[in-house]
């Protein structure tokens, strides 16, 4: 589908990679990006659907390819990078979608109380986390970011180059049940900053959009019982947001086509919340 978009910028002649790309949000970005002349890169782990994503940008009159690999594995970025290279040209930016989170990495409770240890199979308490599995979320999101960035942020070197991370609200201010996740986010905001002053010298632009909540199919079961109505934590998420809804994925496209366009020159090393309020809201 093309999406009608808030306003264009010009990506003519503009390579864009996008990891994560299969996904709802980041499939969205790459069509967006598409429909303002870029040629995008749809990199993700799922041959199957960074292909239908690129074959949907083509259909509608885009440029598009993609791209299998994982970005938790150097070698096979490079091996994308070859491709992308030869397909489409040196990348001029580079959209980190791709992150997670991991069910075995959240506990039970939202609070530990006396009792909690040995009393119950079925609760998983902070004592219960698997370091390994904690280390695989830190790894996905953090290293998911870093190893892309090496790879491809090579080609911008002095070419005005723009790096957009993906970090979330929940850097701002950590949520209950996902001690991994939030602190993995909480990183890539840091690394965000730290980036920016690092690349200052060469052209490279690197800032961060933090997406609040976003109701998509991928996570529509633990949001909504079966009839409908929204879980007890769907309730306080809404209740804890000002504007009192969930966002739609073409919201975030505005922040996006911000950050890649010439407006931006001067924006480095921001995260910028898109998230209802969810951040700037204490409670009372």
């Amino acid at each position: 589908m093309a999406y009608k978009l808030p306003f264009n910028i010009d990506l003519h002649n503009k390579v864009v990679v996008v990891t994560g790309g299969g996904g709802v949000l980041c499939s969205a970005f790459a069509k967006a990006l598409a429909q303002n002349g870029a040629k995008v890169a749809v990199l993700g782990r799922t041959e199957g659907k960074v292909q239908a994503v690129a074959c949907e940008i083509n259909k509608n009159g885009g440029r598009a390819i993609g791209v299998k690999g994982d970005v938790l594995d150097i070698e096979s970025m490079e091996k994308a990078h070859r491709i992308i290279m030869d397909k489409l040209g040196p990348c001029d930016i580079l959209v980190n979608g791709a992150g997670g989170n991991d069910a075995k990495g959240t506990t039970t409770k939202e609070y530990f109380y006396n009792g909690d240890i040995g009393q119950d199979d079925s609760i998983t308490t902070f004592f219960d986390l698997d370091p390994e599995v904690i280390g695989s979320i830190f790894g996905l999101n953090f290293l998911g970011t870093l190893i892309p960035i090496q790879v491809f942020a090579k080609d911008m070197i002095d070419r005005d180059g723009i790096i957009i991370n993906m970090s979330s609200m929940n850097a701002f201010t950590p949520l209950t049940k996902i001690p991994a996740y939030s602190g993995a986010k909480a990183a890539i905001s840091n690394f965000t900053q730290w980036l920016a002053v690092h690349f200052s010298k060469v052209g490279i632009r690197v800032n961060a959009m933090a997406p609040g909540f976003f109701a998509t199919e991928q996570n529509k079961a633990l949001l909504f019982n079966g009839d409908g109505t929204p879980t007890e934590r769907t309730q306080k998420i809404l209740n804890m947001t000002p504007l009192g809804r969930f966002g739609e994925p073409e919201e975030l496209l505005s922040t996006l086509l911000w950050l890649c366009s010439e407006g931006t020159k001067f924006v480095t090393g921001a995260v910028i919340p898109v998230d209802g309020g969810f951040s700037a809201y204490s409670g009372v």
